[in-house]
């Protein structure tokens, strides 16, 4: 399989970083000492870079944003804003004298936009717009336009007031035609996405696109990638979906001119997903993503390019077997260059407008590219080392490192090795894996070994810090975390990310089952002190091995699907299914085959479960019922619930928690030997 021929190159044991006495193990807790740095925006003469930092209040339980200036030569960095309120979105205007951001600051209901001039002063609120504003865009100097979701029969001025009723009512029932119901873990009303524009002089806001008979996609969990404008100002393309039936969704690109006119379906035909419209900066071109199989949100993402001036339109690198995502144009309109997911890294490629697709980074992943001319601002990152804002060269792909935020405490603080390998999974077929090794991991020494099942399914484990399920942390326990990239994941090929569907379960099993295997067998293993665990989708395949044969002396189960039955009245269950629902003939055999809960006669081995209430992407009851079997059937189990956390445990203190629970289940399920 020649999508695996790049891991094997970075199979070398990564270098270790210095361990000292005086080093502090990475735990939970220091985690959320680091300040997490943003997707970069660079100014338009490239000499500067803002990006919003994350830092971790734990007092106060939350993180604080502010935005951060750099110097593209690496000679200044320090904090540009420093308002209590947590800043986002920057935005420079096209002459780099206006920084607009979003922030919900004093007395603000929803985040609005704000203007700060940089040759010094203030920021000024520049909006007062009752639903809220989000993903702005400079049109010139003079005009922004912006996303917000508003009720379509109501005058703009009147928003507010229904807003305002609706809080202060008693009566809280909520009336839906159509779905989506919710979102992750947000109920959806009757309002609809829309794009406006407002004037930088005057405040004064235009709509765009409400009245026009088309809005932004319904399923959208934010507006990023929905909407751009062209370079004149005088085009908008957009995504909505072309399909009237409330059942059935087919999102397509559409342009509209601003100044009247009908929106063109610039993608009809395609039953699949379009979207990520990007004009070309010299204003010739505009770039989208084409999905061709429908109800498959991981089918592969092809770049499509329309020239504007001969209507022509046309797929570029249609042989290339990744997703493009991610992209940014070159300042030149000649290239664009994408952080694409390619086998276990998210790596940055140049897809030039002729020629062939190439990578120009290795090993670390990299996002939010920013491109300015001979340079791109990005973040950086791996297992080892949070995100890093860094200096890209577009040809070599050499980095060079701006931020410093977290050297200090990095310096201090005690991180294990890394490295990619691969075995053989189901069907013999080579499976890529990353090992993270404790910090003063010694190969003549036994250890015991967390498997950790990602989730999705369509979504490998790359290299990059994650925040949650943190290998590292893992590792300070003493285990060795390994972390298979198993069929299903994402970054291999189309063919390798669809080949679980529908059949969740069995391959992905074999998989993780043979990476247990493979570990057993190193001279480091201790083959005897195993254990799993996963959240979302990595929950439901642990519910699944929990039912089948493995080597685990203790599991944990995070946001599983437990009762595919049930699962059909989750957040994405508001449009006919892929493969047909459970009602239709040979559906149930599929489900029964791969839901959890009707191997329970098999459970045996101590499960942790772990959910959120407001979780509305596998509601709590798949957590409570999978508990309640467990205790039915006198299998050793703790239901650690969350009340205020959603498919995610995203508060600081519910984190440290959380952390906290998997290592009292572990030492007690999985003790050293001899315990």
């Amino acid at each position: 399989m020649k999508h695996l021929a790049l891991p094997l190159l970075l199979a070398s044991l990564a270098a270790t970083p210095a361990v000292t006495d005086a080093a502090q193990p990475f735990t939970a807790a220091r985690s959320w000492e680091i300040q997490r740095i943003g997707n970069p925006e660079v100014s338009p003469d490239g000499r500067h870079i803002v990006a919003p930092v994350s830092r971790t209040a734990m007092s106060d339980d939350k993180l604080l944003v502010d935005l951060w200036l750099w110097s593209a030569d690496g000679s200044v960095q320090r904090p540009l804003t420093g308002d209590p309120a947590s800043e986002a979105t920057p935005r420079f205007s096209p002459d780099g004298q206006t920084l607009a951001f979003i922030a919900q600051r004093d007395d603000d209901k929803a985040p609005q936009l704000y203007l700060l001039p940089l040759a010094g002063g203030e920021a000024r609120r520049l909006t007062t717009f009752a639903t809220g504003v989000s993903v702005p865009r400079w049109v010139g100097n003079g005009r922004l336009v912006f996303a917000s979701r508003v009720w379509a029969d109501l005058a703009l001025d009147q928003q507010a007031k229904r807003l305002k009723d609706r809080e202060e009512s008693k009566m809280k029932a909520q009336v839906w035609d159509a779905g989506p119901v919710s979102v992750f873990d947000t109920l959806q009303d009757d309002r609809q996405g829309h794009v406006f524009s407002v004037d930088v002089a005057s405040g004064e806001v235009a709509s765009i696109t409400l009245g026009r008979g088309l809005q932004l996609p319904r399923f959208s969990q934010g507006f990023e990638g929905t909407f751009d404008i062209s370079p004149d100002g005088r085009e908008l393309a957009f995504t909505a979906d072309s399909n009237p039936a409330i059942n059935v969704d087919d999102v397509d690109v559409y342009l509209m001119p601003l100044a009247g006119g009908e929106a063109r379906n610039l993608s009809q035909g395609n039953p699949g997903t379009d979207g990520s419209p990007l004009y070309s900066p010299d204003g010739r071109h505009l770039v989208f993503l084409q999905q061709r199989t429908p109800g498959f949100y991981a089918a592969k993402a092809r770049p499509i390019l329309h020239d504007l001036r001969s209507g022509s339109t046309r797929e570029l690198h249609a042989d290339w077997d990744r997703s493009a995502s991610g992209l940014a144009w070159s300042r030149d309109s000649r290239t664009l260059y994408g952080a694409i997911d390619d086998a276990g890294t998210t790596r940055v490629y140049e897809l030039p407008l002729t020629g062939k697709p190439r990578a120009i980074t290795g090993e670390s992943s990299f996002s939010g590219l920013s491109v300015a001319s001979g340079a791109i601002a990005a973040v950086r990152q791996s297992f080892t080392e949070p995100p890093t804002l860094v200096s890209l060269d577009p040809r070599r792909g050499a980095a060079r490192k701006l931020s410093t935020l977290n050297d200090a405490l990095l310096a201090d603080t005690a991180l294990g090795s890394f490295e990619s390998v691969t075995y053989a999974g189901a069907k013999g077929e080579p499976i890529q894996m990353w090992v993270n090794y404790p910090a003063g991991f010694d190969r003549t020494k036994k250890y015991p070994v967390f498997v950790v099942i990602h989730g999705g399914p369509h979504n490998a484990v790359v290299n990059a810090t994650q925040f949650r399920w943190n290998a590292q942390v893992f590792a300070s326990w003493g285990y060795v975390v390994i972390q298979p990239n198993f069929h299903g994941s994402s970054g291999f090929g189309e063919k390798f990310t669809d080949s679980i569907n529908p059949e969740w379960a069995q391959m992905p099993y074999e998989d993780v089952i043979a990476s247990a295997t493979w570990a057993a067998a190193q001279p480091w293993a201790d083959a005897d002190r195993m254990v799993a665990g996963g959240g979302s989708y990595g929950g439901y395949l642990t519910s699944v091995i929990l039912g089948r044969e493995h080597p685990f002396k203790a599991l944990v189960a995070h946001a599983k699907v437990y009762n595919l039955y049930t699962q059909y009245a989750a957040d994405f269950g508001t449009t006919v299914p892929r493969f047909g629902g459970f009602w239709e003939e040979g559906n149930r055999e599929v489900i029964d085959r791969n839901s959890p809960h009707l191997s329970a006669a098999n459970f045996k081995t101590p499960t942790l479960v772990i959910h959120g209430q407001r979780d509305l992407r596998v509601p709590v009851n798949h957590g409570v019922e999978l508990f309640q079997t467990l205790l039915v059937k006198g299998v050793p189990t703790r239901l650690v619930y969350f009340a205020d956390e959603n498919h995610w445990v995203l508060k600081p203190q519910n984190s440290v928690f959380w952390y906290g629970e998997v290592k009292r289940w572990l030492d007690q399920y999985n003790p050293p030997a001899g315990g």
